[in-house]
């Protein structure tokens, strides 16, 4: 028996566990749903009503009113008590484990609540816009009174300065005054709302009203007086200008100013309709184009110093260029006899030439408009320094052509002056190989050296060439440098084994008789040397004389290093 009771009153203990978790949870919930609805009750709804109540409401205002204090009603009288009921059943349920109805009481609860709140803070947010909108009203009223009779006095006693526009102004100015007083018996009769919405209106029309007394004086003088008196400014400077000599017509100042004096009374009669808005934006463009042209007149003015200041000495200037430039063209005819120019090259001069021929028929042909009085100041400047520009590029085009040809003289020189070195060089070399008194000079030297000799004819012969061909020319010298260098390495080399083999084998015979083999490899090395294997006698001495005495070669080394630096 004890085996099945055990497990049973472990059941039974979770069971139990279970419930009271249960229990615990929905009681709980009451508990914040209890917090809720006394915390919806503590709103204040009621003395905002009363708040309100104490006005003198009519119209929109008591019907609106009337609805937040329904609402009001309706959730105090009805919604309180059937929530209190709800929680008081929960509570119950609760107590009694009945979880399956408790949990529909719960959300039913928490409906009601949720949409109580919604309601009583819309009648709440309701009624504090009407009790601020009530006192804004009155604020805002009476700053509209105050611009108004402020707009009224500007207008009295600078109407002048209005224009034709005082009439309308003045009209709109009337149309406050019932509005005003309508404002006045709705707030007496208690409909604010209908209020509010007179001050709105107001609002707007003052924003408009006001501005356009703050603007259409400045405007009219700008039209009337500022305005026509810079334009006049523009035509007596503009007139100034071409009475003494200035070519202006391309800049129609005297068109515009007309047609802007014409608008300038459209525009008037915009203002006496109180159309300002276009009119401001029309003023400001006239403003941005008179200061346009008169920059215009100052750069002709400007550009009249510089022409005047440039004009001959740019003149000058091409001459000079044109002239050297046909220098350089004959002089490159007669270079070109002599030394080999590519197509390219040869087509510098020519083609400089027309260029600047060109140039200068057009720069005399700005010179006639310049004397005529047919363009205006600142299109010479422009192509004027146009023409300069032209001018020093074609300059420094043809300078560099120049220097190409005085440089084919002295590259010449050069490669004359480089022959002769590497003749002399090689005749040098062939002086030490004839006096090194060796038994002859293998086949290997004798072709570096005729191959030498050849490189350098072959620098001899294209130096002879007419016209000369400097890049060949250049490249022969550079194969004859690397021919008669190589030559003279591998003969001085060749001088230097053979005096090492010779100090070698006269140091060896000392060993000859004493040290076995040492004669043997000494025979060897001079039957090299006789035939000329002056590499092989070498290493076969230096083998065995190292051999007999270690650190032998390293003093005939130094021996022969020290005899060929004397020499």
């Amino acid at each position: 028996m004890i085996k099945y009771i055990i497990p049973i009153i472990i059941v039974l203990i979770v069971i139990v566990a279970v419930v009271f978790v249960f229990r615990n949870k929905h009681k709980a919930e009451m508990e914040r749903l209890q917090q809720l609805r006394n915390e919806l009750h503590k709103k204040r709804v009621q003395e905002e009503l009363a708040k309100v109540k104490v006005l003198n409401m009519n119209g929109q205002t008591e019907e609106l009113f009337e609805s937040w204090k329904n609402s009001w009603n309706q959730i105090n009288d009805h919604e309180f008590p059937k929530i209190d009921e709800l929680l008081e059943e929960g509570n119950e349920k609760v107590s009694k484990f009945q979880f399956s109805r408790v949990t529909s009481i719960e959300q039913e609860i928490d409906s009601r609540i949720r949409e109580s709140n919604e309601t009583i803070d819309k009648i709440l947010e309701e009624l504090e816009h009407l009790l601020a909108s009530e006192k804004q009203s009155t604020i805002e009223i009476e700053q509209l009174q105050e611009q108004h009779r402020t707009s009224r006095k500007t207008l009295l006693a600078h109407q002048y300065s209005f224009g034709d526009a005082a009439n309308p102004l003045e009209e709109r100015l009337e149309q406050f005054n019932p509005q005003f007083e309508e404002f006045k018996q709705l707030t007496e009769s208690g409909d604010y709302l209908k209020a509010r919405e007179i001050v709105e209106h107001l609002n707007e029309e003052g924003q408009q009203i006001f501005k356009l007394i703050s603007t259409i004086p400045g405007l009219l003088r700008e039209i009337q007086k500022q305005i026509p008196s810079d334009l006049q400014e523009l035509r007596i400077g503009h007139n100034e200008m071409e009475d003494t000599g200035f070519y202006l017509k391309h800049l129609e100042v005297t068109e515009w100013i007309q047609h802007t004096e014409e608008e300038l009374q459209e525009l008037k009669k915009q203002i006496a309709q109180l159309n300002v808005t276009q009119a401001e934006l029309r003023v400001q463009e006239i403003r941005e184009d008179i200061e346009h042209f008169f920059d215009a007149l100052e750069a002709e003015f400007t550009s009249k110093q510089f022409v005047d200041e440039h004009v001959k000495e740019i003149g000058s200037r091409l001459n000079e260029v044109l002239e050297s430039t046909v220098e350089t063209a004959d002089e490159a005819a007669i270079v070109r006899k002599s030394y080999h120019l590519d197509d390219n090259e040869a087509a510098i001069p020519v083609n400089c030439k027309q260029e600047l021929l060109s140039i200068k028929q057009r720069y005399e042909a700005l010179v006639q408009e310049l004397e005529l009085h047919q363009a205006a100041y600142s299109m010479i400047e422009k192509e004027l320094k146009e023409t300069r520009n032209d001018v020093e590029r074609i300059f420094e085009e043809q300078d560099r052509f120049a220097d190409r040809l005085q440089s084919l003289r002295i590259d010449e020189n050069s490669a004359t002056q480089q022959l002769k070195t590497l003749q002399m060089n090689l005749r040098d070399t062939e002086r030490r190989l004839h006096k090194a008194n060796i038994p002859g000079v293998p086949d290997s030297i004798e072709t570096r050296l005729s191959e030498a000799a050849e490189q350098l004819f072959i620098v001899e012969n294209n130096l002879k060439e007419v016209p000369l061909n400097m890049p060949t020319v250049f490249e022969s010298v550079k194969s004859a440098e690397v021919a008669v260098g190589e030559s003279t390495k591998h003969v001085d080399s060749m001088i230097e084994d053979v005096k090492l083999v010779e100090l070698l084998i006269q140091y060896g015979n000392r060993y000859r008789h004493t040290k076995p083999g040492m004669d043997e490899n000494l025979g060897l090395a001079e039957d090299a040397f006789i035939n000329m294997r002056y590499s092989k006698a070498l290493e076969i001495a230096a083998k065995a004389v190292e051999e007999a005495e270690p650190g032998a070669l390293k003093k005939m080394e130094d021996i022969v290093n020290e005899t060929l630096k004397v020499k």
